[in-house]
């Protein structure tokens, strides 16, 4: 069953921290004061996760202008993460990236969130929280499909945008592009205008 409209499950778990540090990191810390990217993934010193950690991380700066508060997501410990963490990129690590990480070890949180697998590990799921803490948008990708982290910025994008004006984003909408009225009219104008270039 989708969580999209509904609280997003809260949860405390340690975390490996950008600064390398362990913590506690409560989900519901975050509620009222930024939006939040909740993401799942298989394993640490795998294949496809890598590049999506260091992904997330290369575009931190892009999310925080966002006020946006990336959070990664595994069933392993904060010790396995803390040694990935400190194995070289170039030998399958992902050395000191600039969000928590953290470790789901008993398997709730991923369970939670409808990712985990009966095997023991999460799929690949992107959570979009807004800052009342509720789901607002969710993808799940099966283990060989890494995810977009420019489609990740485009939802948030559009999810701020859809709040500040009131407007509906239609296909492929970008931000500074023309959005829509959710009315009738709106529709009819914006389909006037774009239905050639959909």
């Amino acid at each position: 069953m989708s969580l999209v409209q509904k609280p997003a499950p809260d949860f405390t778990a340690s975390a490996v921290m950008p600064d390398g540090s362990t913590a506690p990191l409560t989900l519901s810390s975050f509620k009222g004061k930024k939006y939040v990217v909740l993401f799942f993934y298989p394993f640490d010193f795998t294949f496809v996760c890598p590049t999506e950690i260091l992904g997330f991380s290369n575009h931190i700066a892009e999310f925080e202008k966002r006020n946006v508060q990336v959070i990664g997501c595994s069933i392993d410990s904060p010790h396995v993460h803390r040694a990935w963490r400190s194995t070289p990129v170039d030998q399958g690590g992902i050395g000191a990236i600039k969000y928590p990480l953290v470790a789901d070890v008993n398997k709730d949180i991923a369970r939670s969130y409808g990712v985990l697998l009966e095997g023991g590990m999460a799929l690949r799921g992107t959570f979009l929280i807004d800052k009342a803490g509720t789901v607002r948008q969710v993808t799940v990708n099966d283990l060989p499909l890494g995810r977009s982290i420019d489609e990740t910025l485009r939802l948030v994008d559009a999810l701020q945008h859809t709040e500040e004006h009131g407007e509906v984003c239609p296909v492929g909408w970008q931000k500074g592009k023309t959005a829509m009225k959710a009315n009738p009219q709106g529709v009819a104008s914006y389909l006037k205008e774009n239905a050639a270039k959909l």
